[in-house]
């Protein structure tokens, strides 16, 4: 009998964190949860742990360590607090599979530990390679790691390239729902709140990545996240609108065929077929039904309504540190935006200013990355206590 798989999930108290573990509950036989790793929802990371009893648990937040600590006394799980200590727990020997479902650039630390202890990665941190991407690849070119992709425009990726030569490969078609405000006029996402863009018509997701689909940058974060995964340039890689999501990602090859991947916008699929590789878990879930989807659709994204688009563009052809100065001040303008300190609008202005002011660095090592990100969020928070 096959032995359990042990995993580390990094955010589980996150969308795809929780979905992970429902996994791992569907599949008792095949995962064991071994780490668990959150923020700050003490509540549920407490509830998870007394569920799913994994050897080690971590409350990143130092004030919520005691509050944690109590409620898992007697229980035998280690409860750590701090987040150099992630990279410690990715690394032991035991874990299998390390999850990264952290938000935003506070994944690319655990990420570099895994690759470097030779883990295999489910990876829904994008950010991690919009940052630092050529770092990340170079550490894989070192190890005996590998990164199984989670997002599901990846996962589609990833299935309609198995058994196909990268030279054959034309161009990826990434998909778009388009987000709230696809069919809004520029004038009309100006007195947007953030109750209208958390609205996302398809996906529940959630609030930063809810918002980034909102202006689109997700979407470039996933051109430059493709970029890395698959060794493409950005001028071939093409996004596409489609509001059904239920084509995932296309591939278009060099005899003018196209591959795509369907399925219901659901992430417990992509998230069940990177644990499963290099198979796949057969499931009881909810089937899509074709007829129930006759038609799809699809369109161009709008360049001068969602610039952020071009930004994420430019930022890929420019390279260097200038996606990790990107990431930094979407991140704080996005939470700004969620804090109501400024509008819509304002997101996209910050990253611009922010990028327009970084220092440029060509070749950045992971201390680069480190200072490029702190000083990128100091320039973007004051650009928003000026707002």
């Amino acid at each position: 009998m096959e032995q359990r798989r042990k995993l580390a999930v990094l955010g589980s108290t996150g969308s795809i964190g929780r979905q992970t573990l429902d996994i791992a509950l569907e599949y008792p036989t095949l995962f064991e949860v071994h780490v668990l790793v959150a923020n700050r929802s003490a509540e549920l990371l407490i509830e998870q742990a007394l569920r799913h009893k994994p050897r080690h648990v971590v409350i990143a937040s130092e004030d919520l360590y005691r509050q944690v600590a109590q409620a898992l006394s007697g229980t035998g799980i280690e409860v750590h607090t701090g987040s150099d200590i992630i990279s410690t727990l990715v690394a032991l020997p035991e874990v299998d599979t390390v999850v990264t479902a952290m938000v935003g650039y506070s994944g690319l630390a655990s990420t570099i530990a895994a690759i470097k202890a030779d883990k295999k990665i489910a990876l829904a941190n994008k950010e991690t390679l919009v940052v630092a991407g050529e770092l990340i690849n170079r550490l894989l070119m070192r190890s005996q790691s590998v990164i199984y992709p989670v997002d599901s425009e990846h996962g589609a990726f990833y299935q309609c390239l198995v058994g196909e030569e990268s030279e054959n490969v034309s161009k990826l078609i990434l998909t778009a729902s388009g987000g709230p405000f696809r069919t809004m006029s520029k004038e009309q996402l100006a007195t947007v709140t953030k109750t209208d863009a958390l609205r996302h018509p398809n996906w529940s997701m959630g609030a930063k990545i809810t918002i980034d689909s909102a202006t689109m940058m997700n979407k470039g974060f996933e051109m430059i996240e493709a970029k890395w995964l698959y060794g493409i340039s950005q001028d071939n890689i093409e996004i596409v609108v489609h509001p059904q999501s239920i084509v995932h990602s296309m591939v278009e090859f060099v005899d003018g065929s196209v591959k795509a991947q369907l399925g219901l916008p659901d992430m417990h699929l992509p998230i069940r077929y990177a644990l499963g590789l290099p198979g796949r878990l057969a499931s009881n879930s909810h089937r899509m039904t074709i007829a129930d989807y006759a038609s799809l659709t699809f369109e161009k994204p709008d360049f001068d309504k969602f610039p952020l688009l071009t930004t994420a563009y430019d930022a890929a052809r420019r390279g260097g540190n200038v996606p990790c100065v990107m990431n930094a001040a979407n991140e704080i303008a996005v939470a700004a935006f969620l804090q109501d300190k400024i509008g819509f609008n304002d997101i996209y202005n910050t990253i611009e200013k922010t990028m327009a002011w970084a220092p440029f660095i060509a070749s950045p090592g992971y201390d680069d990355y480190v200072a490029t990100n702190a000083e990128s969020r100091a320039y973007a928070e004051s650009l928003i206590n000026t707002h």
